[in-house]
């Protein structure tokens, strides 16, 4: 198989799918591997890491799209790369179809078979190649909301952690998966008042379990609006996959937020679980609806390039391994993946959205 590795174009995204070793391990296994000039640069690996374990290094798109039959790249194509496509190529990497209609239309219309890395499941219901981001996700979630919450970024002037004769801050998470168990645990060491929110009892005990700052409730609308109303931080963290995220906080809920509150939404990529969310960029990160900060950023992970790519090159190159393969959707984890194929959308969830 000819697999082709691309240079990402969104707005200051910094992470190349595969690292050189992932690359290594495919080159013995008999494929041929190619990588667009500088794919690597922004996560610390040069062209020549890529060369010394036997991956051709071609100069731009064009010649990169052109050779490849298997495209392993990490954010969904944009104008750049949209051109370049071909009826005949086989895409993986994260789509978040849900949410970009336009883009949907553009790949029915160019008729290739797209597998997203946020829908390859496991029998058990597991999706083992979100999971890294989101748990990368959430960690930056309270990272950069305890930043905004700073005076001098607009915020309420708040230490989430406290100190003796100050309050602790409050931090409520929407969704206890692995994005928000990951908020969750980074805000309450930080020694914050967390409230998590889940339908899963099972998820509810996991984050009761994280320590005596941390609150486990079921997500009934009064409560939730409650809470949210109160909170310093809001990290939302919903997931339906494969759908478009549900709205869980409407803009009544903002409305009701002290101002200098932050939110915080990843589930932005597929949409959002925050009515007032729309996507942003690292260029131009936050935005504000009633004094309330939000960061809806669409690639949160790729602020922090080379450790995300450590991270997805391993949970993906198993899968990477199969798709070179003729009979790759014999593997069910990747056949539930399947989004679209031959001008057809094929995901249950797609197709209902």
């Amino acid at each position: 198989m000819r697999i082709g590795i691309p240079r990402e174009i969104k707005t200051l995204e910094g992470r190349v799918a595969l690292v050189p070793a992932a690359c290594g391990d495919l080159v013995q296994a008999g494929h041929e591997v190619f990588i667009e000039a500088g794919a690597g640069s922004m996560s610390g690996f040069s062209d020549g890491d890529f060369e010394r374990v036997g991956v051709e290094v071609l100069p731009d798109a064009e010649a990169l799209y052109g050779k490849a039959e298997l495209l392993v790249k990490v954010k969904e194509p944009i104008e750049g790369d949209l051109h370049h496509l071909r009826a005949d190529h086989l895409l993986f990497c994260y789509l978040h179809l849900a949410a970009e209609p336009e883009l949907t239309d553009r790949l029915l219309d160019i008729g290739l078979t797209g597998v997203a890395f946020e829908t390859v499941e496991e029998d058990d219901g597991s999706l083992p190649l979100l999971a890294p981001m989101s748990n990368i996700a959430g960690r930056i979630g309270v990272q950069v909301g305890t930043h905004l919450l700073h005076q001098p970024e607009g915020g309420r002037g708040v230490l989430l952690g406290g100190l003796p004769a100050a309050d602790r801050g409050h931090v409520v998470v929407l969704g206890a998966g692995a994005a928000g168990g990951n908020s969750a645990r980074l805000a309450a060491s930080s020694g914050a008042r967390v409230t998590v929110f889940d339908k899963r009892q099972d998820r509810l005990a996991e984050m009761m379990a994280i320590g005596p700052n941390v609150t486990a409730l079921y997500p009934y609308g009064e409560t939730v609006a409650d809470f949210v109303s109160k909170a310093d931080l809001v990290i939302g963290a919903v997931l339906v996959t494969g759908a478009r995220a549900p709205h869980v906080i409407s803009r009544e809920m903002i409305s009701s937020m002290n101002e200098g509150a932050v939110v915080v939404d990843i589930s932005v990529d597929q949409g959002g679980c925050v009515e007032t969310t729309r996507p942003t960029t690292y260029a131009d990160p936050t935005y504000q609806v009633d004094g309330v900060t939000h960061f809806a950023v669409t690639n949160m992970p790729g602020a922090v390039p080379r450790t995300s790519s450590q991270a997805l090159s391993a949970a993906i190159l198993p899968y990477v391994q199969h798709m070179a393969r003729p009979d790759w959707e014999r593997v069910e984890a990747l056949s539930r993946g399947v989004n679209l194929r031959d001008g057809e959308l094929v995901h249950p969830a797609l197709k209902q959205s």
